[in-house]
């Protein structure tokens, strides 16, 4: 098990995601602990990143739970459909929100997030969480991170 991150500040983005996936890949690799391994990824991410917020939320009984996350104290429980997260939940596809206040129906968890993209990762057919990745800066995301994001959540394994 590797718990040491080699992080990548003065590459592009595309560069830092490809140095970064391999090693959360590393990481979580044997560990059959749903919470340690969402726990690693959010953490990996928000160390690369540096990001506002990162964590996720686990379908359960029918609602968005707030999971292992790394930032400032969360929304609890999310319904599908509410907000940007549970937007990608119903819609079943990654959201890039360039403005939060733009979002019609956006939760405003806290005032100083600016930009999200929320990710959703499935079990089968079924989506059973959401990456939600938030930012203090307005347009922080694009399609750069939906494709890397997308490829970290194919390593989720309940």
């Amino acid at each position: 098990m590797a718990e040491d991150l080699q992080i990548l500040q003065s590459a592009d983005k595309a560069a830092q995601y490809q140095s970064l996936l391999p090693q959360i890949e590393a990481l979580i690799q044997g560990e059959t602990d749903l919470t340690a391994n969402l726990a690693n990824i959010a953490a990996a991410l928000k160390e690369q990143f540096k990001w506002f917020w990162v964590g996720f939320y686990l379908v359960k009984n029918g609602e968005l739970v707030l999971g292992p996350f790394q930032g400032p104290v969360a929304c609890t429980r999310i319904g599908l459909g509410k907000g940007v997260c549970g937007a990608a939940w119903q819609q079943r596809k990654t959201l890039i929100v360039p403005d939060v206040e733009a979002f019609p129906g956006h939760i405003a968890c806290s005032s100083l997030s600016q930009s999200e993209i929320v990710v959703p990762f499935f079990k089968g057919d079924e989506v059973v969480g959401v990456l939600d990745v938030d930012s203090e800066l307005l347009d922080q995301f694009d399609e750069t991170d939906a494709l890397y994001l997308e490829e970290l959540v194919k390593m989720i394994v309940f």
